[in-house]
């Protein structure tokens, strides 16, 4: 596998989108990276060209990232960099966008705390049907 594995650590930058689509759910949000250096000139911290990428997440992850993350909050994600070019439009000019399949999405801990909640999955209903017999 070939793939650029890549962890960004920056900020939400829009609403969470999430669908029920016919492969499972899925979900994606604009996520915003902009790097910090020491300026030696000024002696002062200084941010750089902030870089915005699409997140995508897919299943579980999907379902899980809609009910955790919200605008501004620090992430820190994790996933497959794909880099994809548009058609040129009328002008010749072609557009670039870097978008992220997420394999792991968590909140950055430098940065504040987080309460951590497991999901548990049964394979049965916890309630029966009502079409269902009671033994």
């Amino acid at each position: 596998m070939n793939d650029t594995q890549v962890t960004l650590v920056g900020h939400v930058a829009t609403k969470v989108d999430y669908k029920e689509t016919p492969n499972g759910p899925a979900a994606r949000f604009r996520f915003a990276v902009t790097p910090r250096y020491f300026d030696r000139r000024k002696d002062a911290w200084t941010d750089g060209t902030t870089s915005f990428y699409t997140v995508w997440a897919r299943r579980t992850l999907a379902v899980n990232l809609a009910g955790s993350v919200s605008v501004g909050e620090p992430l820190v994600v994790h996933g497959r960099l794909r880099v994809r070019t548009d058609p040129p439009d009328g002008e010749g000019n072609r557009r670039v966008a870097a978008e992220i399949d997420a394999t792991a999405v968590g909140h950055d801990l430098n940065r504040g705390t987080a309460a951590f909640r497991r999901i548990v999955r049964t394979d049965t209903p916890l309630m029966p049907t009502q079409n269902a017999a009671v033994v």
